[in-house]
């Protein structure tokens, strides 16, 4: 997949792209809902002879447009949404800087420049995709601003237990510490990424050593409390427990939130490496314990608890 990011004033200079079938959306988690928009793209250019393409947006448009979000959590980070992109098989990847002065395009402005003007023989959007100044262009609009340069496909709604899916549901779940129920939102786990670093080596003293993850970008960490999770080292699969929180039996005092993790039966040193944490199941909030042995007693039936989750898991699929 070739990735292309593009600003405004536009310039492509000598660039020219083959006709394309081209999925439009900001796809902040390319959840059940935008895969439908992005395959559907993608079929659109099967079918049609032509090359199959998405665009998207960096930053959020409400980082820009907000006047008080000066900053934003994201399901899926800009580099995971590449990988993501480029997992269904696209072949062309457009990153808008979204910026003021972008947004300030009249909708005939933008089709004529990003969208005619990168040679789109074919759009996809969902039903609810907006353009433009002011989201002035709709998939209503689309018609008279096309100039019959290029076919279109709305897709409609995508629903998945009486809700549509949509990147407000999840956060909301995720926020909330329901990350068993993203899978069918998601299409799959919810991950985040990030870096083992040194912590306090205390895990290790009473019998669970924890890899403290720093995470990469600005994804949005699930509450605190301990969950059933997995983690991916060197293309590796390992079960365990994760706890986020404060550490309030040993840190009363800690502002910053960790995320450590416990795996089972894993011995290896993986300091500065690289991993992916998938979130299963929520198990307990986070609490304080009088001492050590109440401390050790609960993270093992975490544990247990854990371990019962995946095994359940392993016998139904």
């Amino acid at each position: 997949m070739e990735v292309i990011r593009l600003s405004f004033p536009i310039n492509v200079g000598n660039t020219e792209f083959p006709p394309l079938a081209m999925a439009l959306g900001y796809f902040d988690g390319v959840h059940c809902g935008h895969q439908q928009v992005i395959l559907e793209a993608k079929r659109q250019a099967e079918e049609k002879d032509l090359s199959s393409a998405v665009m998207t947006f960096d930053p959020h448009p409400s980082v820009v447009l907000g006047k008080n979000t000066q900053h934003v959590h994201y399901i899926t980070p800009l580099s995971e949404k590449v990988k993501i992109i480029e997992e269904l098989g696209i072949n062309y990847l457009f990153i808008i800087e979204f910026t003021p002065e972008f947004s300030y395009l009249l909708p005939q402005e933008f089709i004529d420049q990003y969208i005619i003007g990168l040679n789109v023989k074919h759009v996809v959007a969902g039903f609810d995709f907006t353009y433009g100044r002011m989201g002035k262009g709709t998939m209503e609009t689309l018609p008279f601003h096309s100039r019959d340069q290029f076919s279109y496909t709305v897709v409609p709604k995508y629903v998945q237990g009486d809700e549509k899916v949509s990147s407000t549901r999840i956060r909301r779940l995720l926020n909330a510490g329901e990350t068993i129920e993203l899978p069918v939102l998601l299409g799959r786990f919810y991950t985040t990424s990030g870096i083992v670093v040194h912590g306090d080596k205390r895990g290790r003293t009473i019998g669970f050593p924890t890899a403290n993850v720093d995470l990469f970008d600005d994804y949005i960490i699930p509450p605190t409390g301990v969950y059933a999770v997995r983690l991916k080292v060197d293309n590796r699969w390992f079960d365990g427990v994760c706890n986020v929180g404060y550490k309030p039996t040993f840190n009363k005092d800690s502002l910053k939130v960790s995320v450590e993790v416990h795996l089972f039966d894993f011995h290896e040193d993986i300091y500065g490496s690289e991993v992916v944490i998938e979130w299963h199941l929520y198990l307990r909030k986070e609490q304080k314990f009088a001492g050590i042995v109440e401390l050790v007693a609960q993270i093992e039936k975490d544990k247990q608890n854990a371990l019962f989750y995946f095994e359940k898991n392993r016998q139904s699929s």
